[in-house]
């Protein structure tokens, strides 16, 4: 794609937005290199690759690639056995502290089967945990080496610790005995490596060492005692055997690290690819925007789209298509109408999804595959009124003209402006001819009736038009395809006051072959403003039918449940009846057999044998319709709680009740990340026997514990699907933030995540005290510590679970 129409589309100011959402410097990098491409296959991946993040951050939230960096130093350095500094180093085990946090991030979830375009990305991280646990354990900051690094750091330094305290006993004798008259100030002091005394000058020779350094006026001289010389010589060799030492940690550390060359520079490659492909779903997310189709046969087919670069809440969504039944569309229109920015919009959607960019626009929006875009349009600024003389246009159409091919998408604004009407319409005609015989996808804009005339009488060649309201003088910004543009320029003027004598001769300056043209546009404008009226009525009429029928499906049912009712006491009536005669039969035979066994008793036996089979009809009877599910029984609003576990009968979905039935028995029911608005009487109460992980800890404190069995309540483990690895307490009082922060690790413990982070900001350290004085009583933290370089430092803690 050719630079010049990137810049005058402006999708260099798409990049600079798409930049602003990368994360680390090599993700920045690969943003600003993102260009169009050409390949159907290629194009499809890409927007595979965007979808996918799009989802992720849905499921899981948005994440941070920010410990990142380009690592083709470092490893150029270990490929050749050199050994890096601390500085070096703790930026490796950053980077691979951040790769484990990433790997986790991309871990599919307990309920999570299915794979996607990036799991394979995740899966080749190597977060080489041990390297960056060891690099953290020898290496405390750039400036500092861990002690217990090696056992000989840690007896030199027990040797510089044991000699510094000899030589302080030492001086310290002498400062507060014998030298004491001869001294300036009873201190010691450093000059250079070496410990000193500050002496009074006219008593140097009182003071026998080697004279480091002296004030500025002469009159004190620091001056190191002869009998400490020898101690402060071994204190020095001491501190050359430290550092020698670090240099030998650091080789091994850089020996280590250079086993892992390749895993090193694979994890910076997907880390980078990773912050790219998330740079592109927040940039989605940021411009509502939609994974377009993708068609290999120059046809595009844009739904409600939008300008990414106009005010969201201002900009006008139009419909815009073309490759279909017509390769060429001719725009008319008012001055400020939106034709540029129609021509705008097309072109650079086209290339946004062409570079694996969601567009702005609706869903199942389509858009072809071009090789080259061409656009003269404005000052190739803005989307302002053009400047540009006749010449230079001419010049940008000239080079379209000899480069496009039936592979371009050609873009012109105001073609043939800028010089005589009849012969700028004549070269616009002749022009748009010939690229439409040569197959070339092509929209322009323009004034001229001449190009409305010839849209009307091309094959494949379709007028369209920005919408004017003459009544309020302003543009609808709508566009109108089928539709040419009538000239509104009598009507403009006569509403804004111009004498009619006057306008009634300007009209007659007019040709007749122009008059009737504009009166056949008129009547187009017309019959479409009339069938637009007609189809909202029409519309109306359907919704008012819809309407008329669930209130009749409504009605019907209640007169159904009103039948059944009615039926049911009937059988109730009738059942009460034959109990009644039932009772009467039983009494009389029992009088019969005490007086008498004989044939007449058998048969009242049989008799009421026949009775008691009506009954047990009856009583079949009465159960019809009133337990329609098997185990069903209808609850009552008492008999729940919010966040009790409930089965939606119909659906035979399971969920969380998150609100209480009103008037009519409607209710909410959290399903996963679904909330449904379903009735009372399609709920069935769900046992909860387990309500954490087998062979896992509870992940709620006693306390919190203990409320929600006092009070009755359920635990509600369908929070943890979507919990987030962090926390924000910025901006708290210490008492909100540690109670967000307690119902925050519940539920985070419970969702089985390894560690969390905690954010509390650096500032004056009250909040972070009381997070971690919190965190210390907590049973199932396991431990915790302020995030590293890179992670937030003092700003943040870094809680892991047991």
């Amino acid at each position: 794609m050719n630079d010049k129409v990137l810049k005058t589309l402006e999708y260099d100011k798409i990049i600079d937005r798409l930049t602003e959402h990368a994360c680390s410097d090599p993700g920045r990098r690969l943003c600003r290199e993102l260009l169009p491409m050409d390949e159907a296959d290629e194009i499809e991946k890409a927007q595979t690759n965007t979808a996918d993040a799009v989802a992720r951050i849905f499921r899981k939230g948005s994440t941070s690639f920010g410990s990142n960096i380009n690592l083709e130093g470092y490893l150029r350095a270990l490929k050749i056995g050199a050994s890096l500094d601390a500085a070096g180093l703790i930026r490796i085990a950053s980077m691979l502290d951040n790769c484990a946090r990433i790997k986790n991030y991309g871990r599919p979830g307990k309920d999570e089967t299915v794979t996607d375009s990036l799991s394979d990305l995740f899966d080749g991280i190597e977060p080489l945990t041990p390297l960056a646990q060891e690099i953290r354990r020898c290496i405390i900051s750039e400036d500092e080496i861990a002690s217990d690094a090696s056992p000989a750091l840690a007896n030199v330094r027990r040797s510089i610790a044991l000699t510094g305290d000899r030589i302080h006993d030492r001086l310290q004798s002498m400062v507060n005995g014998s030298l004491h008259s001869y001294l300036q100030d009873a201190v010691i002091t450093m000059r250079g490596d070496r410990f000193c005394i500050p002496v009074k000058s006219e008593h140097k020779s009182q003071v026998p060492g080697i004279v480091h350094d002296q004030s500025s006026t002469g009159s004190t001289l620091f001056i190191e005692p002869q009998a400490i010389v020898e101690l402060n010589n071994k204190l020095r060799e001491f501190e050359l055997l430290e550092q020698q030492e670090i240099e030998k940690i650091l080789s091994a550390l850089s020996a280590q690290a250079g086993e892992h060359v390749e895993a090193l520079s694979d994890n910076g490659k997907i880390m980078t690819e990773l912050d790219f492909i998330f740079a592109k779903a927040q940039l989605a997310l940021e411009m509502n925007a939609v994974r377009p189709l993708i068609s290999e046969d120059k046809v595009f087919d844009l739904k409600k789209a939008r300008h990414p670069l106009i005010n969201k809440d201002k900009v006008v969504p139009i419909d815009v298509y073309l490759g279909r039944d017509f390769t060429m569309l001719i725009i008319t229109g008012p001055n400020t109408g939106g034709k540029t920015v129609t021509l705008k919009t097309v072109g650079l959607l086209t290339i946004m999804g062409q570079a694996g960019l969601h567009i702005p626009a609706g869903d199942r929006s389509r858009i072809a595959v071009f090789k080259e875009i061409y656009a003269d349009i404005g000052d190739e600024q803005s989307i302002e009124q053009s400047l540009s003389t006749f010449s230079s246009h001419m010049t940008n159409e000239v080079r379209i003209l000899r480069d496009a091919n039936e592979d371009s998408l050609c873009l012109f604004d105001e073609l043939g402006a800028g010089t005589d009407p009849t012969e700028g319409a004549a070269l616009a005609i002749a022009m748009l001819s010939d690229l439409h015989h040569r197959g070339i996808t092509c929209m322009a804009t323009t004034h001229y009736a001449e190009l409305k005339v010839y849209a009307l009488s091309t094959e494949g060649v379709r007028n369209a038009s920005c919408e004017f309201d003459v009544e309020t003088l302003q543009p609808t910004y709508k566009l109108l395809i089928g539709v040419p543009g009538k000239s509104n320029a009598f009507a403009i003027s006569s509403k804004l006051g111009l004498p009619e004598h006057i306008i009634e001769a300007a009209k007659s300056q007019i040709g007749s072959d122009d008059k009737r043209f504009e009166d056949l546009l008129a009547d187009l404008e017309n019959s479409r403003k009339q069938a637009e009226k007609e189809r909202t009525q029409a519309e109306s009429y359907r919704i008012e039918l819809s309407n008329l029928k669930k209130n009749y499906e409504k009605k019907s049912d209640k007169l159904e449940n009103s039948r059944e009712e009615i039926l049911r006491r009937a059988n109730e009536e009738a059942r009460d009846i034959l109990a009644d005669a039932k009772k009467v039969a039983d009494e009389t035979i029992r009088s019969f057999r005490m007086a008498a066994k004989d044939a007449g008793i058998q048969e009242l036996d049989r008799k009421r044998s026949e009775l008691n089979k009506k009954i047990s009809d009856k009583n079949d009877k009465l159960a019809v319709k009133k337990d329609t599910v098997p185990g069903h029984k209808q609850l009552k609003e008492s008999q729940i709680r919010l966040g009790d576990m409930v089965k939606i009968v119909t659906m035979g979905l399971k969920g969380t009740v998150a609100s209480m039935p009103d008037k009519s028995g409607n209710m909410i029911v959290q399903c996963g990340i679904i909330q449904t608005r379903t009735n009372i009487s399609d709920l069935v109460l769900v046992d909860e026997d387990t309500v954490s992980a087998p062979g896992r800890k509870s992940a709620m404190s006693a306390a919190s514990f203990e409320r929600n069995r006092a009070g009755g309540k359920k635990l509600d483990l369908s929070k943890g699907r979507n919990i987030h690895s962090e926390i924000n307490l910025i901006g708290m009082n210490s008492d909100d933030a540690v109670h967000a922060m307690e119902q925050y690790l519940d539920e985070a413990y419970m969702s089985h995540l390894p560690s969390v982070r905690v954010v509390h900001g650096k500032g004056a350290g009250i909040l972070r005290k009381a997070v971690q004085q919190r965190l210390r009583s907590i049973p199932y933290v396991k431990s915790f510590k302020l995030g590293e370089y890179g992670e937030g430092d003092s700003g943040v803690t870094v809680v892991t679970f047991k």
